[in-house]
Protein backbone atom coordinates (compact mmCIF):
# COMPACT_ATOMS: atom_id res chain seq x y z
CA UNK A 1 0.00 0.00 0.00
CA UNK A 2 1.02 3.39 -0.63
CA UNK A 3 0.06 6.96 0.96
CA UNK A 4 -1.64 8.41 -1.82
CA UNK A 5 -4.27 5.36 -2.11
CA UNK A 6 -5.18 5.96 1.43
CA UNK A 7 -8.28 8.13 1.66
CA UNK A 8 -8.10 11.27 4.44
CA UNK A 9 -9.21 10.65 7.83
CA UNK A 10 -7.99 6.92 7.78
CA UNK A 11 -5.80 6.34 10.54
CA UNK A 12 -1.90 5.53 10.04
CA UNK A 13 1.22 4.93 11.09
CA UNK A 14 4.31 6.21 8.80
CA UNK A 15 7.47 5.39 9.53
CA UNK A 16 9.75 8.22 8.13
CA UNK A 17 13.22 9.30 7.64
CA UNK A 18 14.77 11.98 10.20
CA UNK A 19 18.47 13.42 10.86
CA UNK A 20 19.72 10.21 12.73
CA UNK A 21 17.37 7.46 12.01
CA UNK A 22 13.76 7.16 11.37
CA UNK A 23 10.42 7.90 13.46
CA UNK A 24 6.86 7.35 13.70
CA UNK A 25 3.33 9.03 13.17
CA UNK A 26 0.60 7.48 14.04
CA UNK A 27 -3.00 9.23 13.58
CA UNK A 28 -5.14 10.17 11.67
CA UNK A 29 -4.30 11.53 7.87
CA UNK A 30 -5.64 15.03 7.48
CA UNK A 31 -4.08 15.61 4.49
CA UNK A 32 -1.66 14.75 1.15
CA UNK A 33 -0.78 16.28 -1.78
CA UNK A 34 2.23 15.60 -4.28
CA UNK A 35 5.21 16.75 -2.12
CA UNK A 36 3.94 15.41 1.38
CA UNK A 37 1.25 14.70 4.01
CA UNK A 38 -0.44 15.59 7.22
CA UNK A 39 -1.18 13.24 10.25
CA UNK A 40 -2.67 14.48 12.96
CA UNK A 41 -0.73 12.77 16.00
CA UNK A 42 -1.84 12.71 20.11
CA UNK A 43 1.05 15.35 19.85
CA UNK A 44 -0.06 17.66 17.23
CA UNK A 45 0.32 17.84 13.38
CA UNK A 46 3.11 16.11 12.39
CA UNK A 47 3.55 17.36 8.14
CA UNK A 48 5.89 14.93 6.69
CA UNK A 49 7.94 14.65 3.07
CA UNK A 50 6.63 12.04 0.82
CA UNK A 51 10.34 11.09 -0.40
CA UNK A 52 11.32 10.56 3.54
CA UNK A 53 8.41 7.82 3.63
CA UNK A 54 9.67 4.46 3.86
CA UNK A 55 6.30 2.53 5.53
CA UNK A 56 2.78 3.79 5.57
CA UNK A 57 -0.03 1.30 6.34
CA UNK A 58 -3.59 1.56 7.78
CA UNK A 59 -4.41 0.84 11.57
CA UNK A 60 -7.08 0.35 13.37
CA UNK A 61 -8.90 2.65 15.49
CA UNK A 62 -7.93 2.65 18.93
CA UNK A 63 -9.76 0.90 21.68
CA UNK A 64 -12.64 2.69 23.79
CA UNK A 65 -11.61 3.41 26.87
CA UNK A 66 -13.91 1.67 29.34
CA UNK A 67 -14.68 4.45 32.71
CA UNK A 68 -13.61 2.70 36.27
CA UNK A 69 -16.91 2.05 38.13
Amino acid sequence: MTLPDVPVGTRVVVRYRIEGGFTDALGYLRSRDDAECTVETKRGLATIRLADIVLAKTVTPPPVRRSAS
